[in-house]
């Protein structure tokens, strides 16, 4: 199986969808990691050596999956969805051939996921179905799916802390919040945790459960016993 991630900025897969990609890759797929800008606003300095620095950072956080990130280096803060972004996403998506594509919600809180989200989805078509990460701190969005990722917690955080230069150690917190609600939001058992996805059927992919790793495990439904003294 090959999957596509695709992330805004140098840290967002990390943040958003690591431990579902460590989970792929327990599984055995294939993994390609696209980032869309170069980072160069994700902080103070000179921007090209932010840039620079970012795109080390990436290359260390997806290593650790054995992975070699692919940069499209867009100028960070000014992406659209335009022609020639599409053009670019195609031609990735083409030479991959992914079997899935994972990428930001259509109304994640930065304009850049936004507009990624929008060319993926554009780009995709008829070629492969598009999956979205929660948005940030879960904000207006609402899951159909879940993976387990409890056992690969570690290599997300450890994934998160490789982007020094963003104060990753906030987003460690952040993410471990989320993917403990999600975890139970969908009754998981104590003390998982699971990422959350939003899938939109679009002909003609109706359903992708089969492209997925496993959801958390569910803790069993029991019923309180009845009240003894009559009262309702």
């Amino acid at each position: 199986m090959k999957i596509l991630a695709l992330g805004a900025h140098p840290d967002d897969i990390e943040i958003f969808m690591f431990g579902t990609l460590a989970a792929y890759a327990a599984l055995g797929a294939e993994l390609t990691f696209a980032i869309a800008t170069d980072g160069a606003r994700g902080g103070m300095g000179d921007p090209k050596a932010l840039a620079r620095l970012r795109r080390k950072e990436a290359t260390t956080a997806a290593g650790l999956l054995g992975v070699e990130p692919r940069f499209l280096d867009f100028p960070d803060g000014e992406l659209v969805a335009d022609a020639a972004f599409i053009a670019a996403l195609k031609a990735l998506i083409g030479e991959v051939k992914p079997d899935l594509a994972i990428t930001h919600a259509p109304y994640d809180y930065h304009g850049d996921h936004r507009a990624l989200s929008d060319g993926v989805r554009l780009a995709a078509s008829f070629a492969v179905p598009v999956l979205h990460a929660d948005t940030l701190g879960g904000t207006g969005f609402s899951p159909t799916h879940y993976v387990e990722i409890s056992h690969h917690w570690d290599i997300k955080a450890k994934a998160i802390l490789a982007h020094q230069s963003q104060g990753p150690e906030h987003y460690v917190h952040r993410a471990r919040l989320q993917n403990e609600f999600r975890a139970g939001q969908c009754n998981g058992a104590s003390g998982a945790l699971a990422e959350a996805f939003r899938f939109e059927p679009t002909f003609p992919f109706a359903d992708i459960r089969a492209l997925l790793p496993p959801a958390p495990s569910i803790r069993p439904l029991t019923t309180s016993p009845g009240p003894t003294n009559g009262a309702t």
